[in-house]
């Protein structure tokens, strides 16, 4: 059993654990930021949380990324290491005592392997679903990433060709605001979600000097998520990534207090 040592019982003076449920590297996460209308958030928003706010606007962000090395439970699964995802995702909050944990939703993750999205479904009820992907990745003088999955006989695409040098995010910034959500929040059930933690370092990211998204995913996101993704990002970069640790996760019920 994989656990980390997060500190001690105050009552009981025994060493507190987690268990990580995953660890991996998440590379190249190219990211496309749509500002939306909170009213077409609310029926994803799960019990418990409220939607976060950035510049007094809400986004949703399409995000592909390479899934590197993992591993589930410590364990490294053959042809299940190394993939792609492609998810749709908003965000949110919950004040958790006085703690305000900063987290992210997920519309619909794919990913190519069935294997993977059964198991991301058993123990979190997240959306996902396996598809035919594929990624392309150049890193001459400037970083073109490309990731494709495969619907209904056509291929979607997301494309982000960046600039220069990777940078920290400053403060209060749109980067920093889309890169530092460190919780997740899924909806099994009306009254409940699941909460777990993701934990990694701060992301350098590069800024895009051109970036979209191509193709028709209303079966995936809805008729009016998947219009507003034919328009131009509000904002568009592409972060460097590091390894992420996923922790088992814990219910969240109605009644606890939101933000």
């Amino acid at each position: 059993m994989e656990a980390v040592y997060i500190g001690f019982d105050c009552m009981t003076a025994k060493p507190l654990t987690k268990r990580i449920f995953l660890k991996a590297q998440w590379r190249y996460l190219a990211m496309l930021n749509y500002e939306v209308d909170p009213r077409l958030l609310a029926p994803f928003v799960p019990s418990g949380t409220e939607l976060d706010y950035w510049d007094n606007k809400t986004f949703i962000s399409l995000i592909g990324f390479r899934f590197l090395n993992t591993k589930v439970f410590g364990i490294a699964f053959p042809f299940h290491r190394n993939f792609d995802e492609v998810n749709l995702r908003f965000y949110v909050r919950r004040q958790h005592g006085t703690e305000i944990r900063r987290g992210v939703v997920f519309i619909r993750e794919v990913v190519p392997r069935k294997a993977v999205a059964a198991m991301a479904k058993m123990f979190y009820g997240e959306p996902y679903v396996a598809l035919p992907m594929s990624h392309s990745l150049r890193t001459n003088i400037n970083t073109h990433v490309t990731y494709q999955w495969k619907l209904n006989g056509r291929w979607n695409r997301i494309s982000i060709l960046a600039v220069g040098d990777p940078v920290l995010p400053e403060n209060d910034s749109a980067e920093q605001f889309i890169t530092e959500h460190y919780w997740g929040y899924a909806a099994p059930k009306a009254k409940k979600c699941v909460e777990y933690e993701v934990r990694h370092p701060q992301w350098r990211v590069w800024k895009a000097q051109e970036a979209g998204f191509e193709g028709c995913a209303e079966k995936l996101y809805g008729h009016e998520l998947n219009a507003l993704l034919q328009k131009e990002p509000a904002s568009a970069f592409l972060a460097q990534g590091s390894e992420v640790s996923v922790f088992r996760g814990t219910i969240v019920t109605a009644d606890e207090t939101r933000v």
